[in-house]
């Protein structure tokens, strides 16, 4: 009997439940309330689209015909009002709609600092491409901006901004650049970085409020300190956004609480993405929440299934930058550092070693090993034979000289190679085996390098080890040199 699915977010995580659930041919009669006014994209992707690489065409998943064809009843533009759990339906400016199951994935918010002028035009969140068409259509007057924050996003937006010909200052309160990711050292060399691509950095600076009378004119800081400002980004953290959970009822602590099928207290409301909290946990990295929307799926299609929280590595892209960062890297009784810097490449990485075991990794300008790595973390594997290479990477162990392709040939065929769909190595030599023989084919077939790109170089090397001369590099690039 065809069952109504409702899904209230139509974000990347509620697509890959959709995608999961077509794929088996389920039987649901889906209808998907987005408060934006379109479909599913690839929200890694927008700051390609903010410098100019892309444009929004390139980042849709799903397009109007992928809805047609799968009969998804689409409302865009529409925000969900309530949701009456005891009548199950579900109530939007365009009227009610019963459901049989119910997919909440709002998402998150942006947090925004309480501060004088954060309202006035000009200031920009950048969540999405509204947001996003916003700071291009902002850019082509030319100006200043000033952005405040130095997390991922922050940095993503000063580099489109900056791409676009704005004069660019970015304020972070912490003492270095994306410190949850980086270490102080690595942070350093990031920020050094940016200042060469012509950004002004300012750590340790506070907002005391934004100025201006009808539009933003200025930010001052902490100190009276007075910059000029055409365009405020505040790209400062997020929160989960749980008011329609909240006003059901539903149980509720910084996101949606659920169980490990992802139900909520409700055992036909389910939740997904950035919006939930499960066992004290927030996520905000694709790879869980795709994990997540394949729980949500097979449970959906009554099918055993159990969300299990993984070991998370942080593989980021900015401005050009290739960073790296998984584990604890914080400093502690017992615990080790080994490090290797060049600073005229501009390379940094360190391992933090506890009890024969790397338990933490940062690296910053070539990230080549950092996949041979996260897989010593996650594995505990006992590194004491292999101590006195071991900062070298993989293609050092026994002795081999540094090659590229001699460190991906190393990796074991359950190594991670695309964390965001949680590939690995044997997954994509199995894929070619059955005659994927190029990236394009490898996407289609196991979705590797498909969301957010860091991985292409990764994917393209497994290509190239695996096909030998059959295989034709494309143009130099290192690992992960795909933007995201």
């Amino acid at each position: 009997m065809t069952q109504k699915l409702v899904v209230i977010g139509a974000g990347m995580a509620s697509g890959r439940v959709l995608e999961h659930l077509f794929e088996a041919k389920a039987d649901f009669d889906v209808t998907l309330f987005n408060a934006e006014g379109r479909g599913n994209y690839n929200r890694i992707m927008l700051s390609p689209v903010l410098s100019g690489d892309k444009s929004y065409e390139d980042i849709v998943t799903h397009d109007a015909d992928w809805y047609e064809e799968n009969a998804v009843t689409c409302h865009f533009g529409t925000h969900v009002t309530a949701i009456d759990r005891a009548a199950k339906t579900v109530t939007s400016s365009q009227g009610t709609v019963a459901y049989d199951k119910l997919l909440i994935a709002t998402g998150s918010a942006p947090f925004i600092i309480p501060v004088q002028g954060k309202d006035l035009p000009g200031v920009i969140y950048y969540r999405d491409l509204d947001d996003t068409n916003a700071m291009i259509e902002a850019a082509e007057k030319g100006g200043t901006a000033v952005v405040i924050g130095g997390g991922l996003l922050g940095l993503e937006a000063a580099a489109g901004l900056a791409e676009r010909g704005m004069d660019v200052t970015v304020l972070h309160l912490m003492g270095h650049l994306m410190e949850r990711q980086l270490d102080e050292a690595a942070g350093f060399l990031l920020r050094r970085d940016l200042e060469k691509r012509g950004i002004t950095v300012k750590c340790r600076a506070s907002t005391a409020a934004i100025l201006g009378e009808d539009k933003v004119e200025g930010v001052l800081l902490e100190g009276n300190e007075g910059l000029e400002a055409d365009l405020v980004v505040m790209p400062v953290g997020i929160r989960p956004e749980t008011r329609l959970a909240t006003d059901a009822g539903l149980e509720v602590a910084r996101g949606v609480e659920v169980g490990a099928q992802l139900q909520t207290s409700d055992p036909d409301i389910f939740a997904v993405g950035e919006c939930v909290e499960f066992d004290g946990q927030l996520f905000g990295l694709v790879a869980p929440l795709y994990d997540q929307a394949k729980v949500v799926a097979e449970t959906l299609m009554e099918q055993p299934a159990v969300f299990t929280p993984k070991e998370l590595s942080t593989k980021l892209k900015v401005t050009g930058c290739d960073l790296f960062s998984a584990g604890d890297f914080a400093s502690g009784e017992g615990r080790e550092d080994i490090v290797f810097r060049d600073p005229a490449r501009g390379v940094y990485r360190r391992l933090v070693i506890e009890d024969d075991c790397i338990i933490g990794a940062v690296m910053y300008g070539d990230t080549t090993d950092s996949n041979w790595f996260f897989g010593l973390i996650r594995d505990k594997t006992d590194i004491s034979e292999m101590r006195d290479t071991l900062i070298f990477g993989p293609a050092y162990q026994g002795g081999g000289a540094l090659d590229p392709l001699l460190a991906v040939a190393a990796l074991p065929r359950d190594a991670e190679i695309c964390g965001c769909n949680g590939i690995c190595k044997g997954q994509i030599e199995d894929a070619i085996a059955a005659g994927a023989t190029d990236l394009g084919a490898i996407r289609a077939t196991t979705k590797a390098s498909g969301s957010c790109g860091t991985c292409t170089g990764l994917v393209e090397q497994v290509l190239a080890v695996t096909l030998g001369d059959d295989f034709v590099m494309p143009t130099a690039q290192g690992i992960c040199a795909a933007p995201i």
